[in-house]
Order: C-alpha cells, then sequence, then structure tokens
C-alpha cells in the first residue's frame, strides 16, 4: 500500500486505522481503551479560507464539540456537521460523505426530537469572520460502535442550514474539512 506523506490523506489512513484498532477492542467495561478526548483541524477547501479546531470530549451518554474557525463570512451563519468519512482528500471535500446519520432519522437542528448525529447547526461568525461553538450533543460516542464519531469528518458549509431540505439542511458548499482522530491525550487511564 502507498500512502502520500503530506496531506490529509494521511491523516485519513491513521484516523482509520486507529478506529479499526478500536472497533475490534471489546467493550471498555472489559478493559478495552476508552477513548476521552478527540480533535479535528479544520483546513479550507479549495478557493476556502475556513480553517480551526474542533475538540471533542466524551460527556456521558454524548459528545460535547468546542469549535474555533476562522476565515468565514464574516457575521454569517455556516451550516456545521459531521460526515460519515474522514477523507478530505477531494478538493471540494465531497469524500467525506454525506452526514452521518446513524439512526437513520430526517435532517434536522441539534434540539429537534429528530436530527442526523451529525447535525451540530450553524456557526455564527463574528464581523472578523471568527466563529466559537460549544454545543453537547447526545446519542453519540467517541469511541467504536455505530455512534462513534472517530474517524469520520468534520465539514463547515457556505451557507446557513435551515433545518428544513433533507437530507443537508441546503447548506451549499464545503469550504473546511477535518477528520476527526483521538486527541495525544485522548485514552482513559
Amino acid at each position: 500500500m502507498h500512502v502520500r506523506e503530506n496531506g490529509p490523506l494521511v491523516l485519513a489512513v491513521a484516523v482509520g486505522l486507529a478506529t479499526a484498532g478500536l472497533a475490534g477492542a471489546q467493550q471498555p467495561s472489559t478493559g478495552a481503551p476508552k477513548v476521552v478526548k478527540a480533535v479535528a483541524a479544520v483546513r479550507p477547501t479549495a478557493g476556502n479560507m475556513a480553517s480551526g479546531t474542533v475538540t471533542f470530549t466524551q460527556e456521558g451518554d454524548g459528545v460535547r464539540a468546542v469549535a474555533d474557525i476562522t476565515g468565514l463570512k464574516p457575521n454569517g451563519k455556516h451550516g456545521f456537521h459531521i460526515h460519515e468519512f474522514g477523507d478530505c482528500t477531494a478538493p471540494d471535500a465531497t469524500s467525506a460523505g454525506g452526514h452521518f446519520n446513524p439512526m437513520g432519522t430526517k435532517h434536522g437542528a441539534p434540539t429537534d426530537p429528530q436530527h442526523h448525529g451529525g447535525d451540530f447547526g450553524n456557526l455564527q461568525a463574528d464581523a472578523d469572520g471568527k466563529a466559537h461553538l460549544d454545543l453537547t450533543m447526545p446519542g453519540i460516542s467517541l469511541n467504536a460502535g455505530p455512534t462513534g464519531i472517530v474517524g469520520r469528518g468534520v465539514i463547515v458549509h457556505l451557507m446557513e442550514d435551515d433545518f428544513k431540505t433533507q437530507p443537508t439542511g441546503n447548506a451549499g458548499a464545503r469550504i473546511g474539512c477535518g477528520a476527526i482522530g483521538i486527541a495525544k491525550d485522548g485514552i482513559a487511564k
């Protein structure tokens, strides 16, 4: 197998291998490592400037996401989702697949009774094009299994998610992409 030494492909492969190792492990209660923290470095897609960091922390039966993103349209809203794959190799990030939807539900706002596991709502950019989001999403996990998000992708969209249009929220082009990987200090001791 040949892997490029630079770029998001290496990160995607590394995250995939780490996730595969966790998927084959037994449940945390039987001694397998438990992931407690993950991170995604968001990089701009071709012709865009969105970049930043999203940190994920396991909190009970959900995951807390703290995002700091720059390079956005000032005073604008931008759809913010977890997508199926941590593959940002396509210039437009279509390689990340569709929204992460482990329960097969309709798209919606994170507060709606029905929404995808990856429906994190919108980032609100300030006058300088910077956005901060601190959100806890129940029903997803950093650990192996159908609701696990390690190895998946974070996408920042050009436009606001309308929370209605199925299955994407009509949020437009993907302007930033990052693979979710286990943080250096992300395994419980």
